[in-house]
């Protein structure tokens, strides 16, 4: 069984803040099972941003976890009006996401082995 959405968004927060960065939820979604998107701001114009990763990558062993992928900024980090643009075409897809923003000069995600 999964981790509700509210559940891991809050302990995800806290994860970004003792290591040292600001994490903020900009966009509360839905408290059961809402999509979670992670905007990592660089704080100079860049930044990465992070969505659920597809089906095909999930592990049979650990249904439960939530791995994500990065969708903007995988080799470089990209424009934040990019970032934002993308963000608002999920939201139109789907108004229940979450939007997660940390900020982090060095460009740090805290996902720990969740990223594919």
């Amino acid at each position: 069984m999964r981790l509700k959405s509210g559940i891991w968004v809050a302990a995800y927060v806290r994860r970004c803040h003792v290591e040292g960065a600001f994490a903020a939820v900009r966009r509360r979604g839905a408290e059961e099972a809402g999509a979670i998107y992670i905007k990592i701001a660089r704080l100079d114009g860049t930044g990465t941003l992070y969505g659920p990763a597809p089906q095909a990558a999930f592990d049979e062993a650990n249904p439960a976890a939530r791995l994500f992928t990065p969708i903007l900024g995988r080799e470089a980090p990209a424009a934040d009006d990019g970032i934002e643009a993308r963000l608002l075409r999920e939201i139109r897809y789907d108004p229940d996401v979450w939007i997660v923003e940390v900020e982090d000069r060095a460009g740090r995600n805290f996902l720990d082995d969740a990223v594919v």
